[in-house]
């Protein structure tokens, strides 16, 4: 929370009178390069990361079934835009010396594939763009036009023997599935499919599997199958792994893009209810006792969610019934640090949720746009060996989360024990935190446009702790508690 110059100097001379109260020129200059060097993204490619798709790739050996995999998928996803990407429409176009010698080409080989013209495509797919699929023919191998049209999608399957051969290629992907199936049964698919759908002999077929289909499976396919997230044995018949894929696919596609980039990004699932209560809190017209009553909601709703994110135990208890319920205990090592002064706000949920916890305090000031901060902490002794609940209703950029954060972690708690609560988040903030610290769990309720020229967050929802608490600019109060 910055907190105005104007109340800077009342402010340290309440710390300075306060008894038992740290105050620490707490620069923490060693950050300030380790934040710079995260290049937070704009406003404008915020938005354009909302619209990336979910990219999945499917490999394996040639005739292992990738294609029906796919097929399946998009059968089951059919409430979803999902488009087919096969590597086999990248092969480059063979020269007429080639074409001389066509039996003794090697498609199986990754040189055989136009990979640069793969990764155009897939990059303009990504953001947004539609695009020309080649359309590759078997019978001249060559790119025949008219090229096939593909439109923006909120799926892609891009299939292929190869797919995870170049890892620029692996990098664009959010699953990896390899279809795993056996050596005779992929060599009778080939024959049946190579004579009667690309008119070749049956003894060409074999000649060219011998010398290299199989080599180039033991030598490039088979290799990238460690790259793999998710392996598929019997490839279209295994119905269980598709269900299982199809599952994940569509609990991925109802995260926000970030909670696929960073794992440890929870958003609480939206609701009309929790919908209605943002419209409340963000309405400028909306008054002061509504706010509170409604962002007080808001706030159970998150510390909730973030209270079920901490560690249990298997407990026994007999019921009145005298029978014998199995449940769990409540984690018992447990405080709340709330940033000064807007955090202060989301105390009240936390107390009703956690009887008699414990809750410390830091304040973060900021002096003009130097980008020093001084720090007021007061907390618990123990904190180091509790978990903690970091309380602070609006993540912007994130450089007073990562001061927070870094006091915590200089003060002994484990990162991996901290879970930061609040309200908004703009995708600038969260980049900044996940990236400085991976191990942390962030839990809000909502991810943000992005931030304004200002870094301001938009849409945003004004001053929180003005309006909570209802104070302005020029009469702006901050009240230092002791550690609770």
């Amino acid at each position: 929370m910055e907190v105005s110059a104007m109340a800077s100097k009342s402010v340290m001379d309440l710390m300075e009178a306060s008894s038992g109260v740290h105050f620490s020129g707490f620069h923490m200059d060693s950050l300030k390069q380790r934040i710079k060097d995260i290049e937070a993204p704009t406003t404008s490619a915020t938005e354009d990361m909302h619209k990336q798709p979910f990219v999945i790739g499917v490999a394996g050996g040639a005739a292992s079934g990738k294609k029906t995999v796919c097929d399946m998928i998009i059968q089951q996803l059919h409430d979803q835009r999902v488009v087919l990407v096969n590597q086999d429409s990248f092969y480059h176009d063979l020269t007429e010396e080639e074409l001389t010698r066509v039996h003794e080409y090697n498609f199986d080989h990754p040189d055989a594939f136009d990979t640069e013209q793969l990764l155009c495509v897939m990059e303009k797919l990504k953001h947004g763009q539609a695009v020309d699929i080649p359309n590759y023919d078997f019978k001249s191998y060559k790119n025949m036009f008219p090229a096939r049209r593909v439109n923006p999608s909120d799926v892609i399957l891009l299939e292929g023997i190869l797919i995870f051969h170049d890892p620029r290629v692996r990098e664009l992907m959010n699953m990896k599935i390899f279809v795993d199936t056996d050596a005779d049964v992929r060599l009778a698919r080939r024959i049946r499919r190579d004579t009667s759908e690309k008119g070749r002999d049956i003894g060409a077929v074999l000649d060219q599997y011998s010398k290299f289909v199989k080599p180039a499976f033991d030598d490039f396919i088979l290799p990238t199958k460690k790259y793999a997230d998710i392996i598929i044995p019997r490839g279209g018949d295994n119905h269980v792994a598709i269900d299982l894929i199809v599952q994940h696919i569509r609990t991925k596609l109802g995260q926000h893009d970030l909670c696929k980039i960073y794992p440890n990004l929870y958003v609480i699932q939206s609701t009309f209810q929790i919908r209605g209560m943002h419209t409340l809190i963000r309405d400028s017209q909306t008054t002061k006792h509504d706010f509170v009553f409604y962002a007080d909601r808001l706030i159970r709703l998150v510390v909730e969610h973030g209270l079920g994110h901490l560690p249990f135990t298997e407990k026994q208890v007999m019921t009145p019934t005298g029978s014998v319920y199995t449940g769990v205990d409540f984690c018992k090592r447990l405080c709340g640090v709330s940033v000064i002064r807007s955090g202060e706000s989301m105390e009240n949920a936390l107390r009703a949720c956690c009887k008699g916890i414990k809750i410390g305090k830091i304040l973060i000031h900021r002096e003009g746009d130097n980008g020093q901060h001084l720090i007021y902490e007061k907390l618990p002794t123990d904190i180091s060996e509790r978990h903690v609940l970091l309380l602070d209703p609006i993540l912007g950029t994130g450089n007073s989360a990562v001061q927070a954060i870094s006091l915590l972690l200089k003060k002994g708690v484990p990162e991996s024990n901290i879970i930061f609560l609040n309200l908004i988040s703009a995708p600038q903030g969260v980049h900044v935190v996940c990236k400085c610290f991976p191990r942390i769990k962030i839990v809000t309720s909502e991810i943000e446009i992005g931030l304004n020229k200002d870094f301001r967050v938009i849409p945003g929802m004004g001053e929180f702790g003005d309006r909570y608490f209802g104070t302005d600019d020029d009469n702006q109060q901050v009240v230092v508690a002791p550690c609770q």
